[in-house]
Parts: structure tokens; C-alpha cells; sequence
């Protein structure tokens, strides 16, 4: 059961913020309430003739099926199955409002409600990332996790590390969402420290930094592909998808760190000490010590971890192995051991769940397996509820082509501007961050403004690596605190469980600080960067 934390008054701008955010509607009557201004906003702009005509870059047109909710599901995109040779064309288009007040837009509404809630990827994620989860927590392997994480990090460092992590979790960003940050609450809790700066900490490294990493991620080879359609229209060369290598790999540490001192110097001097209701005034330091059997529990989990692992090495790493590509032999890029990297980290916190629990002696039939799924479940029910408004809102918001006409206005009203390369470019990332707020993907955003920018930029003697490394800083730190990021109910269900009377609000203000000192320090590194004429990957520099 959830503790309730004391929740003193918070003062300043944060405490304005969150005061107002918790006394807006229930997040069910909010979407409802913005899918009712949509439906009447797309009628007037139709009446009105309101359209756009430009250059976008758009998919090689395979059959399929329309789907309107995939564009805006979440910042991690929904990735296409062909993700690393998917193949991009720059056609122009004219993009008009589309009513749902027509008849065509009536009969959207009523024959896609279903379809809506169907497809919306999100809900199978969290109901299977949380089942090999809820198993692990329930048997206490989490708690053991977390005890040993703490035990072998320094203090000082365990912030660095949760958020560090979250970032390098944008390769597989659903089980960063959905496992990262309730460990990252529950492991602050354990050191006596307030568990909402422990999630504060995990979803600003997963979400607020999610446009880089260490890694070459699906989205990175997305992006690039546009980016060379782009290029195209330029006559330039080609670009490769380690274009932005050397500068993702700097942001990573370097924004890691700044997120770390807003947690240690912002976000938790101003949560103050957690107290749960009714206890005494001393955190919860007794979770620090290990339960008997915890030792016999966490090698039953190591060894059941390994076997596991050992078996996927059979299936991933022979020649014809199942999980590599059946055509090019890889692993990495579009392979059947990428789509199924949720599944695989199902499996691993299930399965060592389980042998946690045997060993612990927390587990002792398959009716305690069932009862730690059915119960974590149990508690997804409110959020599903508001999964299944937001599925219908993003898809009457995509339906009606508002968000393609709203950034291809913004992006002709910056081209206009005529500005110089480094206030053009700070330019660019100001209005990627604004329209993050109603468009989260990467990929629809950057398909609208690379076929303008790119060009303009080459024009410009800036190279097309360095528009995209400035699309990269724009892109990430809205993704915490928009109210289309289909996580944050998920986040405020988290918070919850330390402090009952947490709202969307309440989440919004503890975010706010990591999207704006974020944002303001990458814009920096950006602008250093291309001033000191660094290069942005192996053999690409930041002019031509």
C-alpha cells in the first residue's frame, strides 16, 4: 500500500506551478476536454481553408494501414520494422486541416475508437515490461537490487549513475520509462533520501536526454536517412549515422552531470526531507539491511540470469542463429534481436524474479508468480483508464493534420527571418523545443523541418551534421513535463506510491528545473562546440 507522505506547501514559481497543475481537471477529463477543442479547433481552421504547402520528407509509400495515433505515441517513436533501411523521398505537399466534424471526420470518430485504444503500442508495453517487473519486485529481488547498488556505489555517484543509465536506456526507452524509474525512487529511498528526487532523476535521464547516447540506436539511422534526403535537395554528399558520434557521446556525459547537480542542488533541497505519514521522523534506513536469505535468493538470481543469458547467446551469436537477421546475418539494426530486446528484459527480471524468490523462500508456488503480475496490474488499472483517452486525443490530433500545419508555419516564419548560422541555429532548437509540447516524435518533426533547414544551412556553409546535432539538442528536454508524453501518467502513479496527494502537477514542477537548466547548458555545449569548430563524429566537421 502506499505510503502518505507530509506534503508541505511549496513555495516560489515551482510551488505556483505545481499548485495550479494539481487543480486542473482529472487527467481522463482533461484529454476528454482537449479532444472536445480539437474536434471544434479543426472544424473552424477547415471552414477558414487553413492549409500549407511544402516540402516534407516522407516514407517510400509501402501498403499499410493508416494509423493516426503512431506519429505523437511517445518520444521514443513507434520504430517501423524496417527501421534501418527504410527509404525517404522530399515531395511536396499541401497539408490541409482536416474537419471531424464532416462526415468523413464524424465517421473517423465513431469507427476508430476501438482501433485507436488497439494500437496504441504503449499499453502492451507496459502491461508486459511490468509483468517480469512486478514478479521481481514482488518476490523483493528489486529491494535486494537496490541494497547491492548501494553498497557497491559511493554515495555521491548513485545520482550520476541512475540518471547516466536512463540515457544509455534510450536504445530499449520503454523499459528505462517502466523499470529505471521506480528503482531510481526506491533506491534514493533507501539511502534516506526523498524517493521523488530518485524518480525526478531516472525520467530526466530517460526522457530529458533522450536524443543522445553512447550507442547507435534505431532512431539515429531514422534520422539520418532523412537528413541525406534532405541533403539531396542541396547536392550535397551523404551523411553516415555516426555523423553526430563524437557530440552525442560529450552530451551524454556532460548533460548526465548537469542533471545530477539539478537533483543534488534544485530538485531535492526543495522536496526537503521525506517523512511517510505516521512514522517517525527517521527515513526508511531499515531496508538496508538484508533479510535472512537474501544472499541464498540473489545467487539463485545470478545463476538463473546467467543460464538465461546463455541461452540467448545460443539463439543471437551462431551463423543462422534465430534472433540475427535473416538476410544479412547482423545483430544490431533491424534484427529480430532488436524488436525483441523488451521481451528479452521481460524474461530476465521474471525469471530471476522467480529464482529470487525460491532462494529468498519469498516464492513457494506459481500461485505467488501469479499474484505478484496480477497485483502490479492491478495497479496499472487508473493509468490504462488514461491511456485510453490519450490514444483517442493524439489520434483526432494527428487526424486533423494540426500539428503538420502548426510546424511548417513555425518553420517558414524562421526561414524568413533571415538570421545569421549560430542565431539561426538557436533559432531552430527554440522552436523544436516549443513544438515538442504537441509533437513529441523525432521523426515526424525533423521529416517537416530537414527538407527547409538542411538546404538553408549548406546555403549558409554550415554542414548538415551540424542542423542535425542542433535538431538533437532541441528535441529531448520538453519530452518530461508535455502533457503528450504518455508516460507521465505512469510517473505520477509512481509518485504516488511515496505521496498520495501527487498529481500531474506535482510532476510537472519537479521536471520543470531539468528541462530548462538542460536545455540552457546543451544550447551552451552546442554553441561551444561550433565556435571552437570541434568535429561532430569521425570525419564530420561542423561547417562544409
Amino acid at each position: 500500500m502506499a505510503a502518505e507522505a507530509s506534503h508541505p506547501e511549496q513555495k516560489g514559481f515551482l510551488g505556483v506551478i505545481e499548485r495550479i497543475g494539481n487543480k486542473v481537471p482529472h487527467p481522463v477529463m482533461l484529454f476528454l476536454y482537449l479532444m472536445i477543442g480539437v474536434v471544434v479547433l479543426s472544424h473552424v481552421m477547415y471552414l477558414a481553408g487553413v492549409n500549407v504547402t511544402e516540402q516534407i520528407a516522407t516514407p517510400v509509400p509501402t501498403e499499410s494501414v493508416p494509423n493516426f495515433y503512431e506519429d505523437t505515441v511517445q518520444p521514443s517513436e513507434v520504430i517501423p520494422q524496417n527501421a534501418y533501411d527504410t527509404e525517404y523521398v522530399i515531395s511536396e505537399q499541401t497539408i490541409a486541416i482536416r474537419s471531424l466534424l464532416t462526415t468523413e471526420g464524424v465517421r473517423f470518430i465513431f469507427t476508430s475508437f476501438v482501433p485507436n485504444f488497439a494500437g496504441f503500442g504503449v499499453v502492451a508495453v507496459v502491461l508486459v515490461a511490468m509483468m517480469g517487473a512486478g514478479v521481481a519486485e514482488e518476490s523483493g529481488l528489486f529491494n535486494a537490487l537496490i541494497r547491492k547498488l548501494v553498497a557497491v556505489t559511493p554515495g555521491w555517484a548513485i545520482t550520476y549513475v541512475i540518471i547516466f543509465v536512463g540515457v544509455l536506456s534510450s536504445v530499449a526507452t520503454d523499459a528505462g520509462y517502466l523499470i529505471l524509474v521506480p528503482l531510481g525512487a526506491a533506491a534514493f529511498l533507501s539511502l534516506g533520501r526523498h524517493p521523488l528526487a530518485g524518480l525526478a532523476a531516472a525520467f530526466g535521464g530517460v526522457g530529458a536526454i533522450f536524443a543522445v547516447n553512447i550507442l547507435i540506436a534505431p532512431i539515429d539511422a531514422m534520422l539520418t536517412e532523412v537528413t541525406n534526403e534532405a541533403i539531396a535537395l542541396g547536392g550535397g554528399q551523404p551523411i553516415t549515422v555516426v555523423a553526430n558520434w563524437f557530440f552525442m557521446v560529450a552530451s551524454t556525459f556532460i548533460i548526465s552531470l548537469v542533471a545530477t547537480i539539478i537533483t543534488t542542488r534544485i530538485v531535492e533541497p526543495r522536496l526537503g526531507k521525506y517523512v511517510p505519514e505516521g512514522a517517525s521522523d527517521q527515513p526508511a534506513e531499515a531496508s538496508n539491511e538484508a533479510p535472512e536469505g537474501e544472499g541464498r535468493g540473489l545467487r539463485y538470481a545470478g545463476l538463473a540470469v546467467l543460464a538465461f543469458f546463455a541461452l540467448i547467446a545460443v539463439l543471437l551469436v551462431p551463423e543462422g542463429a534465430p534472433l540475427r537477421d535473416p538476410i544479412t546475418g547482423g545483430i544490431i539494426g533491424n534484427t529480430p534481436f532488436m524488436d525483441s530486446l523488451l521481451f528479452i528484459i521481460m524474461l530476465a527480471f521474471l525469471i530471476s524474479g522467480i529464482a529470487f524468490g525460491i532462494g529468498a523462500k519469498t516464492i513457494h508456488s506459481s500461485a505467488d508468480v501469479i499474484k505478484g503480475v496480477t497485483k502490479t496490474f492491478a495497479g496499472l488499472a487508473g493509468m490504462i483508464f488514461m491511456l485510453l483517452m490519450i490514444s483517442q486525443f493524439i489520434a483526432y490530433f494527428n487526424y486533423s493534420q494540426l500539428p503538420q500545419v502548426i510546424a511548417v508555419t513555425l518553420a517558414g516564419g524562421l526561414e524568413a527571418a533571415n538570421l545569421g548560422p549560430i542565431p539561426l541555429l538557436i533559432g531552430l532548437i527554440l522552436v523544436i523545443v516549443l513544438l515538442d509540447i504537441i509533437m513529441p516524435g523525432s521523426l515526424p518533426k525533423w521529416a517537416i523541418f530537414a527538407p527547409i533547414f538542411v538546404p538553408l544551412f549548406m546555403r549558409l556553409g554550415v554542414a548538415p551534421q551540424t542542423v542535425l546535432a542542433a535538431y538533437r539538442v532541441g528535441d529531448s528536454p520538453m519530452n518530461i513535463v508535455t502533457p503528450l508524453m504518455v508516460y507521465l501518467p505512469f510517473m505520477v502513479a509512481v509518485a504516488q506510491r511515496y505521496d498520495k496527494k501527487a498529481g500531474i502537477g506535482s510532476i510537472i514542477a519537479l521536471m520543470l528545473p531539468y528541462t530548462v537548466i538542460i536545455l540552457i547548458a546543451w544550447v551552451i555545449l552546442f554553441i561551444a562546440w561550433f565556435l571552437l569548430g570541434l568535429p561532430l563524429g569521425p570525419g564530420y566537421p561542423v561547417g562544409m
